[in-house]
C-alpha cells in the first residue's frame, strides 16, 4: 500500500476509532420495530467494546448443552465472578481466568440446571476460598443462598439479584450495577423462554417474572441467556418486548403455548439435577 493511500485513509480510520471507543452508553429508545432494525451496530456496542469503567466481560460457550458461561471482573482489583459454569469446561475457564490475572471470588448459578452438571463443585476444589451461590428457593446447597435484592460484589462492581421463577422455582436474573447487562438464565432466552413443565415450573409465574423483573429494566439493557441453540449471543429488553414470539402474547395465550410444547425430557436430567443439588459442595 502506497504512502499516499495510507495518508488518505488515516483521517477516516481515526474518526471511526473515536466513535467506537466513546464512553457513552448506546442510547436505544425504539418506538417501532423499524427503529431497532436501523440500529444494529450501536445496539451491540456494549457487548463488544466496553465503556470506560465497565467490568471486564467474557461470554463462553459449552457446545454439548449449548450453555453460556459468563465471566465478569473488576479491571482494577481483578476480582471476578463466574455465572453458570459447566463441569466439562472448568479447565478452560480457569485457564482464561489465570491468563487475565483474575481472582475468582464467587461462582453463581442462575438455577438448578437439568441439562448439564454445573462446574461449581469442581471449581471449589481447584480455587481456594471460592464461594458458591444459588437461589435459596432452588433446594440446592451453596455457600451463599440468594434472594431478591441481594448483591454479589466484585471489586467496585456488583450484581443485583432479581428473582425470576417460572422455569424453576429457584430461577434468578443477575443485573449489573449500571443496569446495562442482565444474565437471565433460562427465564428469558433470545426470542424464547425456558420450558415450564418440570422442576416446579409454572407458565403463569414465568410470564409475571419476565414482565415485572426483566422487561422493567431499561430498554437498552443487554440480556444474556443461559442457552442459545441458533448461534445468537445477546438481545435487549426492547428487542424482546417487540419480537419474542411467546412473551409478546397475552397471559392466556402464553400459558396455552407453554402447556402444549410437548418437549422431550433433557437427556441428562436424571444425572444433572441430583448433582446440581449439591453444587455448593466438593462432591462432584
Amino acid at each position: 500500500m502506497s504512502a499516499a493511500l495510507l495518508h488518505r485513509l488515516k483521517p477516516a480510520v481515526s474518526a471511526a476509532a473515536i466513535r467506537l471507543w466513546s464512553c457513552k452508553p448506546p442510547l436505544i429508545e425504539p418506538t417501532s420495530a423499524a427503529f431497532i432494525h436501523r440500529q444494529p451496530a450501536s445496539a451491540r456496542l456494549y457487548s463488544g467494546l466496553m465503556a470506560s469503567g465497565a467490568p471486564l466481560f467474557r461470554q463462553l460457550f459449552e457446545s454439548e448443552s449449548s450453555t453460556y458461561t459468563y465471566l465478569l471482573a473488576d479491571a482494577d482489583t481483578k476480582e471476578a465472578v463466574l455465572i453458570d459454569p459447566v463441569l466439562e469446561t472448568v479447565d478452560r475457564d480457569l485457564k482464561l481466568i489465570n491468563e487475565l490475572g483474575l481472582t475468582l471470588k464467587v461462582a453463581l448459578n442462575t438455577h438448578c440446571h437439568a441439562d448439564h452438571i454445573t462446574g461449581t463443585g469442581l471449581l471449589k476444589k481447584k480455587v481456594f476460598g471460592l464461594k458458591s451461590a444459588i437461589s435459596k428457593h432452588s433446594g440446592a446447597t451453596a455457600d451463599i443462598q440468594l434472594s431478591e435484592g441481594d448483591r454479589v460484589t466484585f471489586g467496585k462492581h456488583f450484581l443485583t439479584v432479581r428473582e425470576t421463577p417460572g422455569h424453576t422455582d429457584g430461577c434468578l436474573t443477575y443485573v449489573t450495577d449500571d443496569e446495562r447487562m442482565a444474565f437471565t438464565g433460562d427465564a428469558l432466552l433470545i426470542r424464547g423462554c425456558g420450558r415450564t413443565d418440570f422442576q416446579q415450573g409454572s407458565p403463569h409465574r414465568l410470564y409475571e417474572s419476565v414482565h415485572k423483573q426483566i422487561f422493567s429494566l431499561p430498554g437498552h439493557c443487554f440480556l444474556y441467556p443461559a442457552h442459545d441453540y441458533k448461534g445468537q449471543t445477546v438481545t435487549t429488553v426492547d428487542e424482546e418486548k417487540l419480537f419474542n414470539p411467546r412473551l409478546t402474547k397475552t397471559l392466556d395465550e402464553f400459558v396455552n403455548i407453554m402447556n402444549n410444547l410437548n418437549l422431550p425430557k433433557p437427556k441428562k436430567i436424571d444425572i444433572s439435577v441430583p448433582a446440581n443439588l449439591v453444587c455448593g459442595l466438593h462432591d462432584i
